[in-house]
């Protein structure tokens, strides 16, 4: 009896669906968005706001139209595609590949950008070179990303490849299952695995698998012409004017920077040496409102968080400051931990001031990170570069751009300071944003108020 009620139940809703469609955002003003939790999607950042590169591009647009967002969270892929056939939302944003948004038998909208089709493997396993080396392996792919055709193609001359197609999980536990020994290689796009690489530094890609994925949005085939043709008209214009570029760089910009090495390094020392100096980062929040892990990934890319770190060129301490820079942050002691952290945080503090107001986050930090090793005026050379070359001053994905062209020559006219090691700046600032990632990850905020209040005193967290 329960078998024949179910069915009967789903039908129904889907009718009640289909009989009360959610108007179009011309009419209500009101843009609804099927997404899931994810860095490439949709999620809430440190500071508490939504993020994510999707979150950005959606609002952008919405923006445009000047209509709110309602973003209608999903658990897996399956769900996303049905809220947007029963008419639940007018599109669906999460990273999904234009052949698995065809095979739903959905409209593929614009194109946002390409993803290559990657195998991921162990490290600590023999690289697979090619798919007949995964053929009798533990192979598994993710339901609805689009993979699955092109495995048909090849299992066809390899018929001992075999896959586990799993659902209602998302990139980001595929890639653990893997890491934890369950499968010997995935199947998963490559800018979902750039988001995660630097908290895998024991996975690695094998191989590219054919060609690159048209990542787009799902939108119903009875679509509005109207808000079809915006999309597009969108996505057309947020091309020429870079918008989509300045979105991606700020969550794929500095993603491959780091290598494996790198990785183990931070996670080796962040056990044994952070929490020695934790309260000291945490200190110097309190003091200046920087997130204390932006302030150890400083400190981890300047000094590998050693106090006694020395420089031939003179700098000093686990934030490398001058001597120079030092006496003018009041810093006694360079060798001081706690000096020399706090002395980074207001240095640090110093050059985003220096900065025009009209300059937003994230990109005043990125830009400040670049001043903070090369001083303000190259920066400022830099921007003016930027702003020569027709690009925007004030975008840290175009200023990073200019920053090698500072020890190239070319624009005497525009520059006021003369040489600098502009690449430097950018290594330096790019390193940083990937230390900061992987500390977001790993590490608790700290809330200074909220502690002092139940201790009188900051005090570290444990860990």
């Amino acid at each position: 009896m329960l078998k024949r009620i179910v069915p009967i139940l789903m039908l129904a809703l889907l009718l009640n669906a289909c009989e009360h469609p959610i108007p179009s955002p011309e009419k209500s003003r009101e843009l609804i968005v099927a997404t899931r939790q994810g860095p490439a999607t949709y999620y809430i950042d440190h500071t508490g706001e939504a993020a994510g590169f999707e979150h950005d591009l959606v609002s952008e647009f919405s923006r445009k139209h000047l209509w709110t967002v309602r973003w209608n969270e999903q658990n897996n892929t399956g769900d996303l595609f049905s809220q947007v056939r029963l008419g639940s939302a007018h599109f669906a944003a999460a990273a999904l590949s234009d052949a698995a948004v065809r095979a739903q038998h959905l409209r593929a909208g614009p194109v946002l950008f390409e993803s290559p089709v990657q195998v991921i493997y162990r490290i600590s396993e023999p690289r697979p070179q090619s798919i007949s080396a995964l053929a009798g392996k533990k192979l598994a792919i993710l339901d609805n990303a689009g993979h699955s055709l092109a495995l048909m193609r090849f299992k066809r001359k390899l018929p001992t490849l075999n896959w586990q197609t799993l659902s209602n999980v998302w990139p980001e536990e595929l890639l653990a299952r893997l890491d934890q020994g369950e499968f010997d290689a995935v199947i998963i796009n490559g800018l979902d695995f750039d988001l995660a690489r630097n908290i895998h530094p024991g996975l690695d890609v094998a191989f590219d698998l054919g060609e690159k994925q048209k990542i787009v949005w799902a939108l119903p085939n009875n679509v509005s012409p109207a808000l079809f043709n915006a999309l597009g008209h969108f996505i057309d214009e947020a091309r020429k004017d870079n918008t989509i570029k300045r979105i991606f760089e700020r969550y794929y910009g500095h993603t491959q920077r780091l290598d494996n090495q790198d990785v183990i390094g931070i996670l080796d020392r962040r056990q044994k040496l952070l929490p020695k100096m934790r309260r000291h980062f945490q200190e110097a929040q309190t003091l200046t409102g920087i997130d204390w892990r932006l302030l150890a990934a400083i400190g981890y890319q300047e000094s590998k968080w050693d106090p006694f770190a020395t420089s031939p060129t003179g700098v000093r301490g686990l934030m490398m400051l001058t001597g120079e820079t030092a006496d003018r942050m009041g810093v006694e002691d360079r060798l001081n931990a706690r000096q020399s952290i706090l002395g980074g945080a207001r240095y640090l503090v110093l050059m985003k001031d220096a900065l025009p107001e009209r300059i937003l986050e994230p990109d005043r930090t990125w830009i400040a990170l670049a001043a903070y090793n090369q001083g303000q005026g190259h920066i400022e050379d830099a921007r003016r570069i930027a702003e020569a070359r027709g690009d925007h001053p004030d975008s840290w994905a175009d200023v990073k751009q200019a920053l090698p062209l500072l020890a190239r020559g070319g624009y005497a006219k525009v520059v006021k300071y003369g040489y600098a090691r502009g690449t430097e700046a950018l290594i330096f600032a790019e390193n940083i944003r990937s230390y900061y990632d992987i500390l977001l990850r790993l590490e608790p905020e700290y809330q200074p108020y909220f502690n002092l209040g139940r201790n009188a005193t900051p005090r570290a967290s444990s860990g």
